[in-house]
C-alpha cells in the first residue's frame, strides 16, 4: 500500500512537472514572437535619426524580440496619415500642429512624449532687401508654407497679431524643398519653415528672419503611437522613451558629436547643424496636461480659418501614462507617480 502511494505521489509530481514544463515552453514561445516596429521620421526628427545611425534603439529593443523597419516623410502630415492607415506603427516628433490634424481625421494614435518647447527653430524668412520689414507687410503677399506643421500656426499667429486674416495673403501649400525652391527663384515673397530648414539659409547674405515663433509659436514637437501598438506593446513604448530622452541628453551635452554624425545624413555642414541644434530644446518629456495648453489654441486657430472640418477638442486625445502603462485622455491631470 505504501509503494502504490509512492507510485501516485510520483506519477502526480511527473504530470505537474509536464504541464509546468509546458506552460514555461508556450511563455518562452511568446516571449520569442518577433515584433515589428514601424517607424516614421523626417528630416527634422533629430533624436531618432542619431538613435538611427548609432543603431542604439535596435540595440535596446533586441532583448525584447523587437526589430525596426524605418520609413522617411517629407513632412509630419503624410507621416500622421501613414499612422493612421495602420501603415507605421510609432512617429517620431512632429511638431504640435499636426496631432491636431490627425485627430480631426480620428486617427487612432497616442500621445507618447514631446519635446519641450522652442519657438526659435521656426522662422518666416525673408530677402534681405526686400519689401517685407513688419508682420503687417505679410498683406497680399505670396507666402510658401508647408500645410499643417508648424510653420503654418506661425504663420496665422503672425498674421493674426498684425490684424490680418489668412485670406490677406497669398498662401501656397509647399513642402520645405519646394518651398524653398520658390523662394530662391522669387515666385514667393516669405518662406516660412522650420529647423534645419531655416539654419541652411538663415546665414546665407540675401536672407533675413522676419520672424520666428518667440511670443506666437512654442513650438513643442510631439511623438505618438498608434493605439493598438502601444497598448500591446507598453515595453516597446518604454524602451523608445527611454532611448529618446537619453539621445536628447547626448545631443545637448555633445552639440559638436551630434552635428558631425548628422552633417552626411542631412548632407549639411557640421556648423549649420549645430546652429540648428541649438534652437531646439531635445528636452523630451512624458506629456501631461499642464504642457497641452496650447494645443487647445492651435485646434480654434485652425479651425477658424476654414482648415479643419469641425472644432477639436485635444482634451479628449490620448497620452501615455507610463506607470500605469496604458492611454488615458490628455486632459486628465498627472499625479506625481504619473508618466
Amino acid at each position: 500500500m505504501t509503494f502504490s502511494i509512492f507510485r501516485l505521489l510520483a506519477r502526480a509530481a511527473l504530470i505537474s512537472l509536464l504541464v509546468v514544463g509546458a506552460a514555461h515552453a508556450q511563455t518562452a514561445g511568446t516571449a520569442a514572437t518577433p515584433v515589428k516596429l514601424r517607424i516614421g521620421y523626417q528630416k527634422s526628427s533629430t533624436l531618432i535619426t542619431i538613435l538611427k545611425a548609432r543603431g542604439s534603439l535596435e540595440q535596446a529593443l533586441a532583448p525584447l524580440g523587437v526589430s525596426i523597419s524605418w520609413n522617411e516623410f517629407a513632412s509630419g502630415l503624410p507621416l500622421t496619415e501613414a499612422l493612421n492607415a495602420d501603415a507605421v506603427d510609432f512617429s517620431a516628433d512632429v511638431a504640435d500642429t499636426v496631432p491636431v490634424f490627425a485627430q480631426a481625421a480620428h486617427a487612432s494614435f497616442v500621445y507618447v512624449a514631446q519635446e519641450a518647447p522652442s519657438p526659435g527653430a521656426q522662422a518666416i524668412i525673408v530677402k534681405r532687401d526686400g519689401p517685407l520689414h513688419t508682420l503687417a507687410d505679410l498683406k497680399g503677399r505670396r507666402i510658401a508654407v508647408t500645410k499643417a506643421a508648424g510653420s503654418h500656426y506661425l504663420l496665422l499667429a503672425a498674421l493674426a497679431k498684425a490684424g490680418l486674416a489668412p485670406a490677406d495673403a497669398r498662401i501656397s501649400y509647399l513642402t520645405p524643398a519646394d518651398g524653398r525652391a520658390a523662394f530662391e527663384r522669387g515666385s514667393v515673397d516669405a518662406w516660412v519653415t522650420w529647423d534645419p530648414y531655416v539654419a541652411a539659409v538663415d546665414k546665407t547674405p540675401d536672407v533675413r528672419i522676419l520672424a520666428d515663433g518667440g511670443g506666437l509659436a512654442s513650438y513643442q514637437r510631439y511623438y505618438l503611437a498608434s493605439s493598438s501598438f502601444a497598448a500591446a506593446h507598453p515595453e516597446v513604448i518604454s524602451t523608445v522613451f527611454a532611448q529618446l530622452s537619453s539621445a536628447g541628453a547626448w545631443v545637448r551635452s555633445h552639440p559638436e558629436d551630434a552635428a558631425k554624425l548628422l552633417a552626411p545624413i542631412w548632407n549639411l555642414d557640421a556648423a549649420t547643424i549645430e546652429r540648428a541644434n541649438g534652437r531646439r530644446s531635445y528636452a523630451v518629456r512624458a506629456v501631461d496636461t499642464r504642457n497641452f495648453g496650447e494645443q487647445q489654441k492651435i485646434a480654434d486657430t485652425f479651425y477658424r480659418a476654414g482648415l479643419l472640418p469641425a472644432p477639436v477638442e485635444t482634451a479628449t486625445a490620448l497620452r501615455w501614462n507610463f506607470t500605469a502603462k496604458r492611454a488615458e485622455a490628455a486632459g486628465v491631470a498627472v499625479t506625481a507617480s504619473g508618466g
